[in-house]
């Protein structure tokens, strides 16, 4: 392979990573989103904390731990990244404790204060990998795609070649769904209606009279991790939001 196509890969492969990074935070975050806001409404937010304790130990722990089998046990090996990957794999330390009080938490005070530090320390952490380590070992020559093999069974899968992975990240053209001209009580029941109907990696174009923040809230609460929210245009008049699958 030429230098630029190898220069394409590594950006493929940081792409890839950074992806499944985004969706882990997305989803972390909506779960201690629906914790807050059960909380906020004086419900019980027991069962919500069942769902991110799940999530954490099903799909972030696991991570972690590939992580440090593949992507951590590399750059231990660098001297430009040996001292940061030493302090991360604390931060893996960190994130099972924290689940861990999540999961023994008493009150839903104490609930809401282990979902809200988890989100905070977990976001930080993936933030430092998206933005300094991973660029580091990409800058070191050290072979991305060959530390993706190890991680694949997390990520998903591994893509072939450079024009898989800008196949994958492209998006496919977005019908629009217009609902200005519908009631309130119609609009949310067309568009949970359309998002029924995508499938993975589609996605439409909602185009309202108002900023659909709430739309946000009870997408975070029904569906976390499982939507993306993209604003295409803001106001004043028009607003249009991409809502898809990931």
């Amino acid at each position: 392979m030429t230098a630029s196509t190898d220069r394409g890969t590594q950006d493929g492969v940081l792409a890839t990573i950074r992806a499944h990074h985004d969706q882990l935070g997305r989803t972390m975050s909506d779960h201690a989103l629906t914790i807050s806001r059960s909380i906020d409404r004086l419900a019980s937010p027991a069962a919500r904390r069942g769902v991110l304790v799940d999530f954490c130990n099903q799909e972030v722990l696991p991570h972690a731990m590939a992580e440090e089998e593949t992507v951590y046990r590399v750059a231990a090996d660098l001297p430009r990244t040996r001292l940061l990957v030493r302090a991360m794999h604390d931060e893996h330390l960190t994130l099972r404790e924290l689940v861990g009080d999540l999961a023994s938490a008493g009150s839903p005070g104490e609930i809401s204060a282990a979902a809200t530090a988890l989100n905070a320390v977990f976001q930080s952490h993936v933030e430092k990998e998206n933005e300094i380590l991973l660029p580091a070992l990409a800058d070191a020559g050290v072979d991305l795609a060959a530390l993706l093999k190890g991680m694949q069974e997390v990520l998903g899968g591994e893509p072939d070649t450079v024009e898989a992975v800008e196949e994958e990240r492209a998006p496919a053209e977005s019908p629009e769904l217009d609902v200005r001209r519908l009631v309130p009580a119609q609009r949310h029941e067309q568009i949970f209606a359309t998002f029924g109907e995508l499938t993975a990696r589609t996605a439409f174009v909602l185009v309202n009279d108002h900023d659909p923040k709430p739309l946000y809230y009870q997408f975070a609460a029904e569906h976390p991790g499982e939507f993306t929210w993209e604003y295409l245009e803001s106001g004043p008049t028009v607003w249009k939001v991409r809502i898809g699958r990931p």
